[in-house]
């Protein structure tokens, strides 16, 4: 197949549409007909100084660097981060023995993020990850601000009276969470003390809400957790700052917009609070060996329609026609569910005060500017999420957490087969599909050939998130991994990356079936 051909396959659409947008700001391609770098994957005025404007050509994709093996597996390694869960006296009594994650953007700069920490104060873990659009401000927001909002959810009264006291008398807080990141997942340490005064408030509200002894119901506490920062980010842009570079900031994080994809793990519970179109798929290991997908979340998307009726619901009979377009929401949106993108949620009048009180670079921006066709009755979009109770079970050996750049390379069980056979170091070999193409003896023994040598290389990567990465960007119509196709994708340009795949952002946590399995019979009993 051509390289172009094998490139174009599987093209993800665009969060915003670019057309609607940004006019006169699309990278032309003469691969025959025009395709559009979409405007919400690319940094605009609020997010860059300046615009690259070329046009690129086919021999631009043709003349492509063959990178070797060393070099690809340094740009697939270069965000990969492993955590281990601590034993005690030699035996692990968490049912998470650790987790896996790994990112490849394809934005410039990346608009996914990822977070993992483990709860002090209280108990569990908790894993998210974040898909941003119209640049990448949002998504920061809420991998250093959502967990710290679910934590402070999940204290009794008597602990969050304590926080309270601390600060008042000017002690020490003792720690609320503890992180694990990568050197790459970095803090705005700007924005601390805005971020703490927010969750000081909402603290305190707490406090008033509840009652000595009350014990929170996780569920609501995730939903209160979205719901709330959401609001606090639609506040602070509306508020500003006396400082210059806070009141850009805050008002970058609410014009931009990002999913989120929550795991909260404590013992057999396992939660998932899901706002958008990243996903959550549980690895099952059935009685045979092999992997089954169960899938723990739901896309907010077009094709859930469920989530279709809710929005035509939520709005007049005389919007039925308009409130969704394309599939998009107002025509535009792709994701149903979202933090900020407070243009589909402030009134016009909301929106151009907030403008005309901000600094000069929003003037500047196309984006901002711009209201949305049809706007009749905002709010149109929700952060509030959609939660899921699963209650583990030995046979559950794993879960995948995942931006949508995965899941529209593959499907949830091929991932699920594929991080399966990398954790067993079995091969659940299915039979060589060739998806209709035409095939010598000689070309079947090849393929053969070469899933005999992936077989017993599989182990190179010592990460499960960077092996189901390499699948999901290598992957060839074979469905095995084509390293010569691995290698152009990776070595496209930054200004034709986004046109052939999504940033992808993967967190793999493994769970231990030993303590699941002695917890199940303790509540048995």
């Amino acid at each position: 197949m051509p390289v172009t051909s094998q490139l174009l396959r599987g093209l993800p659409r665009a969060k915003i549409l670019a057309s609607s947008l940004l006019p006169c700001q699309q990278h032309q391609s003469q691969l025959g007909p025009v395709i559009h770098r979409p405007a919400s994957k690319r940094p605009s005025h609020m997010w860059q100084s300046h615009q690259h404007s070329r046009c690129y050509q086919t021999t631009s994709v043709l003349r492509s660097y063959i990178l070797t093996p060393p070099q690809v597996n340094s740009i697939l390694k270069a965000n990969e981060y492993s955590f281990k869960v601590p034993e005690f006296d030699g035996k692990n009594v968490s049912s998470v023995m650790g987790f896996e994650s790994n990112q490849l953007p394809a934005n410039a700069p990346i608009e996914d993020r990822r977070s993992a920490a483990t709860c002090l104060q209280t108990r569990g873990m908790l894993l998210g990850v974040f898909d941003g659009h119209a640049g990448c401000a949002c998504a920061q927001a809420l991998s250093e601000r959502l967990f710290y909002y679910i934590a402070v959810s999940l204290l009794p009264h008597d602990t969050l009276c304590e926080l309270e006291a601390a600060v008042e008398a000017g002690r020490a807080l003792s720690p609320i969470l503890q992180w694990h990141k990568h050197p790459n997942d970095y803090f705005s340490r700007e924005a601390q003390t805005l971020y703490f005064n927010s969750l000081r408030t909402y603290w305190q509200e707490l406090i008033d809400l509840t009652s000595p002894g009350e014990v929170p119901d996780t569920r609501e506490a995730l939903l209160h957790a979205f719901k709330r920062l959401d609001n606090d980010i639609s506040l602070e842009a509306q508020v500003g700052d006396p400082n210059a570079f806070l009141h850009y900031w805050v008002l970058r994080v609410a014009f931009s917009g990002a999913t989120a994809c929550v795991a909260h793990i404590d013992g057999q519970d396992l939660f998932i609070a899901n706002a958008g179109d990243a996903r959550a798929v549980l690895g099952v290991q059935e009685e045979d060996g092999s992997f089954s997908a169960h899938t723990l979340s739901n896309d907010h998307s077009a094709q859930n329609e469920d989530e279709v009726a809710r929005i035509r619901g939520e709005h007049p009979p005389s919007e039925r026609k308009t409130v969704i377009r394309q599939d998009r929401l107002l025509g535009l949106l792709m994701p149903f569910r979202a933090f900020g993108d407070v243009k589909f949620k402030w009134s016009i009048e909301l929106q151009k005060r907030v403008l005309e009180s901000g600094p000069d670079q929003l003037h500047e921006n196309e984006h901002t500017k711009f209201i949305p066709p049809n706007y009749h009755t905002p709010p149109y979009l929700t952060a509030e999420p959609e939660i899921t109770y699963h209650k583990l079970r030995p046979q559950d050996r794993f879960m995948v957490i995942g931006s949508d750049g995965l899941w529209e390379t593959l499907h949830r069980q091929e991932v699920v087969r594929v991080v399966g056979e990398y954790l067993t170091g079995v091969h659940q070999h299915q039979p060589l599909k060739v998806g209709g193409y035409r095939v010598t003896l000689g070309q079947m023994q090849g393929l053969l050939e070469e899933r005999k040598a992936r077989a017993s290389s599989a182990f190179e990567d010592q990460n499960s998130a960077t092996y189901l990465m390499r699948h999901a960007v290598g992957n060839n119509e074979f469905g095995t991994v084509d390293h010569e196709r691995l290698s152009k994708m990776l070595s496209l340009p930054e200004e034709l990356a986004r046109m052939y795949r999504d940033d992808i952002t993967i967190i793999i946590s493994q769970f231990n079936p030993h303590v699941i399995g002695a917890q199940r019979q303790e509540g048995q009993s």
